[in-house]
């Protein structure tokens, strides 16, 4: 074994070797101190959502605002590049919709307005159906593309305009100025992104797995399922990553789309169309009308602090936790749109078919809920709900067999987004990182997925996926008073360079 060519690999690239060794023993420490990592983890959540909540709600709020303000300023006619777009504005709105949300909207997209219809969050005079789908908007809409977007504005800025690298801890002058700041930035982000990957994979292999055994009349809770179908997303992710984003990525994320807007027209044909686009411009318009009291949790539209810790402060942190590494990829194929277009594309474009996307499912679970003599909680199993409700209309196992295809396939461009990415940061920045890294980080990503299923089990006291998602509130929080910074700084740079 060449030591010396071990020392000099290590020594020109610590970052990538430091987040490899972190997680690995970040892997060992979960093995060995279980139950122990999960009080920690559940009660260090729980604290940062009660000392920083409100700093989130306020947090969202003006992410929005500045993205608005920059987008219709002077400053939004800024080009990224000197070239024309790269991709065609379908095969960038599928690729960033795919990369933000994607299996998110099929988890969630019965189950979530359903308990909200159930369960009214606000008390006002709204009918419930109208409170469901406005309160399913505001944590699927601007706000949290919003996060996404401040990144990506500052990557692409730096990108694009200033000829730098695609690292966030260089992204900015200023960050450079204080010693290892940079590093530790970039390293946090590498991090954060594969515990988000490591969620994102464990709920989505598990509603797939639910799907299947929905479809097979089987017992959920099949680990061998579970393993190879975490092995063949992470194969497939790999195979579109090294491909690269023109001939993996995109194809990919396209058709994720083609068969989201069939999936979509399908169950919209069937239902009461009036009612549902009655509800759909309804609860947008309450949306857009209340959306500053919504931001803040104001008057009636404080849906109390139970609630906003059980829903609106996770969906914050989680979308924090995802915003580096997707506003990172939302930045590199956004190459040589203007600034105005980049923004109001991600806040608009994506939100808007969320809103619709809701409207439907949501509006037609009510009326399927309404129309049942006794409602016995069929839509509330958040891995299920979906396969349920495709069983109230016709060719329910071909849209069954479709949704768990969907759902692999969403996974596949979260993941190779991420692998994507991950490599960009291990090669040093290289917007074309080399192949190599692609293949590691797949593996990396393979086996610590592989661990945390394993491992949850092994030892079903704890719940080892949920303890994941919960660890992201906590590791979103330095990127949340990160991003409140970067704002102030990217607004000093940007009056500087552009007079």
């Amino acid at each position: 074994m060449n030591f010396s060519k071990i020392y000099n690999d290590v020594k020109n690239n610590p970052l990538f070797y430091c987040a490899a060794l972190i997680l690995l023993l970040f892997s060992v420490l979960i093995f060995s101190l279980t139950t122990e990592f999960y009080s920690f983890i559940d009660d260090a959540s729980i604290w940062v959502r009660e000392i920083f909540g409100e700093f989130y709600l306020w947090l969202g709020l003006v992410c929005v605002l500045f993205l608005l303000i920059i987008a219709f300023s002077k400053y939004g006619r800024i080009r990224l590049g000197d070239s024309p777009p790269q991709f065609d504005r379908l095969s960038w709105i599928a690729m960033l919709y795919s990369a933000g949300m994607g299996a998110g909207i099929l988890l969630r997209a019965v189950q979530e307005p359903v308990f909200m219809y159930q369960n009214p969050p606000l008390k006002t005079d709204y009918p419930n159906d109208i409170i469901a789908l406005e309160f399913t908007f505001y944590q699927w809409g601007f706000t949290a593309w919003a996060f996404y977007g401040i990144f990506a504005l500052i990557i692409g800025y730096s990108l694009f305009v200033r000829k730098n690298n695609i690292l966030l801890g260089t992204s900015l002058p200023q960050l450079k100025k204080i010693k290892g700041l940079p590093q530790s930035i970039d390293l946090l982000t590498i991090l954060t992104t594969v515990f988000g990957l490591v969620a994102a994979i464990g709920l989505g292999t598990t509603q797939i797995e639910g799907g299947v055994s929905h479809l097979s009349a089987k017992e959920p809770g099949t680990l061998w399922i579970v393993i190879g179908l975490v092995f063949l997303i992470c194969l497939l992710a790999f195979i579109s990553a090294y491909a690269g984003v023109e001939k993996g990525i995109k194809r990919i994320s396209n058709w994720n789309i083609y068969i989201t807007m069939a999936l979509l027209i399908f169950i919209f044909l069937q239902a009461d169309i009036a009612e549902i686009l009655q509800q759909f411009f309804t609860a947008t318009w309450y949306y857009l009308k209340d959306f500053f009291q919504l931001s803040l949790a104001i008057g009636d539209f404080n849906p109390g602090k139970q609630f906003l810790t059980d829903w609106t402060y996770y969906y914050w942190a989680f979308w924090l936790a995802w915003a580096p590494f997707t506003g990172i990829f939302i930045a590199r194929i956004s190459q040589g749109r203007s600034i105005r277009e980049m923004i109001l594309g991600v806040l608009i474009l994506p939100s808007s078919g969320s809103f619709l996307w809701f409207s439907v499912f949501g509006g037609s679970s009510f009326s399927l809920i309404e129309g049942m003599q006794t409602y016995n909680g069929e839509f509330s199993n958040v891995f299920t709900s979906i396969f349920t409700f495709f069983e109230s209309f016709p060719l329910s196992n071909v849209t069954n067999i479709v949704t768990v295809l969907l759902l692999i396939s969403f996974l596949v461009t979260s993941v190779d987004s991420a692998i994507y990415v991950l490599s960009m940061f291990s090669d040093k920045g290289n917007d074309n990182p080399k192949k190599k890294y692609r293949l590691i980080w797949a593996v990396l990503i393979l086996l610590f997925s592989e661990a945390i299923i394993l491992l949850g089990n092994v030892k079903p006291e704890s719940d080892v996926l949920d303890a994941m998602q919960k660890f992201l509130i906590i590791s979103s929080l330095p990127f949340a008073i990160f991003t409140a910074i970067i704002m102030v700084l990217f607004v000093i740079e940007i009056r500087k360079k552009q007079p």
